[in-house]
């Protein structure tokens, strides 16, 4: 796939997830097979860019390129302002958020909201097209609910002003990510679109990722939440496509050092404090199906130290390395990764 001068390795994506695909996360699905990640979404408001958090975002120091950063706002110049910002601090592409459907985002009129409004889509896209030399992606969903679908214009809309590529989640902001997602609009996308199209929504193993590849034409595939705690599914569906035959599951010991490694990544780049209790999510994702992951993470949930924390994955690993070489999952998961989040966020 093209992305304006960039060619990339492959055509699979990591979707933007604030809280998730921080530079630690991103860094680990691309060593793990992803051929483009893009960052949480940076805000344009000039208020909020000095604050630790944005700071952070927009910190993509010694990242794999290209690097992506994605910026969410609804006033075209400081959406022009916040893509010359990034630029600055290291982008090679600038994405623009039309997708979220979080409330936080769209009561400021920004995200997938912006759907409602053609006319300020329009301004947006080619402000920020103009404001830098470097390529322009959108990502947005079907339309802003199911009696207004409008993604075929907003495509238009995005071609016209020069967008370079375009990711669509296949649901409606009002649909949020409950329901069906809707292939069969990405496909009409891509059938009308001269620019490539990311395919979005519900891909979580690697038919799935073929059977959407194939259904809808699409260049690409973005994957968000069926990434969480499973960063390897990028390199279980690229060798899918590639051999047509499924990975065997990731060996208890490689699972082990993975997550070692990216607890390294991760304190070094959020500290002692907070990169603990930001790590308490990504380790209840890496237990969740594991045979003891339910006790695991109500213990990691209460460690304060970056040595608690290593301790306890060790000796989690320990019981699961006595009883199998590789990963045994338990048949079924009792709690949902959002309560897991709001427990280790809470502890």
């Amino acid at each position: 796939m093209q992305i304006g001068s960039y060619s990339i390795s492959n055509n699979l994506v990591v979707a933007p997830m604030a809280g998730v695909t921080d530079r630690p996360f991103r860094q680990l699905c691309k060593r793990l097979g992803a051929g483009l990640a893009i960052s949480e979404m940076v805000a344009s408001s000039p208020q909020l860019r000095a604050t630790e958090k944005s700071q952070r975002r927009t910190d993509h120091c010694g990242e794999v390129e290209p690097i992506v950063a994605q910026i969410a706002g609804a006033d075209p110049k400081h959406m022009a302002d916040a893509a010359r910002y990034n630029v600055e601090r290291g982008a090679q592409i600038i994405d623009i958020n039309m997708g979220c459907p979080a409330k936080k985002v769209c009561n400021v009129a920004a995200g997938s909201a912006l759907l409602q409004n053609e006319p300020l889509v329009a301004a947006i896209v080619d402000a920020v097209v103009r404001a830098v030399a470097v390529p322009v992606t959108l990502k947005i969903r079907t339309g802003w609910s199911p009696q207004h679908r409008n993604a075929l214009r907003i495509a238009r809309i995005a071609e016209d002003a020069g967008v370079a590529a375009l990711s669509i989640h296949g649901r409606t902001r009002a649909c949020g990510f409950v329901g069906a997602v809707e292939y069969e609009t990405i496909r009409a996308v891509k059938q009308a679109a001269r620019i490539p199209v990311i395919a979005n929504g519900d891909v979580d193993s690697p038919a799935k990722a073929r059977d959407v590849l194939e259904h809808t034409g699409a260049d690409a595939i973005m994957i968000g939440r069926a990434a969480q705690g499973r960063p390897w599914i990028f390199r279980e569906i690229r060798h899918y496509l590639d051999h047509g035959e499924a990975l065997p599951p990731p060996e208890v010991e490689e699972m082990r050092q993975l997550i070692l490694d990216h607890l390294a990544d991760h304190y070094a780049f959020y500290g002692e404090v907070t990169g603990v209790r930001s790590a308490r999510k990504h380790l209840g994702w890496y237990a969740a199906s594991l045979v003891g992951g339910d006790v695991f993470r109500h213990d990691i949930n209460r460690l304060e130290t970056t040595a608690a924390q290593i301790a306890q994955v060790n000796r989690f690993f320990d019981r699961l390395a006595a009883n199998a070489d590789r990963l045994e999952c338990t048949p079924a998961v009792t709690t949902t990764a959002a309560s897991w989040v709001e427990e280790a966020l809470a502890a």
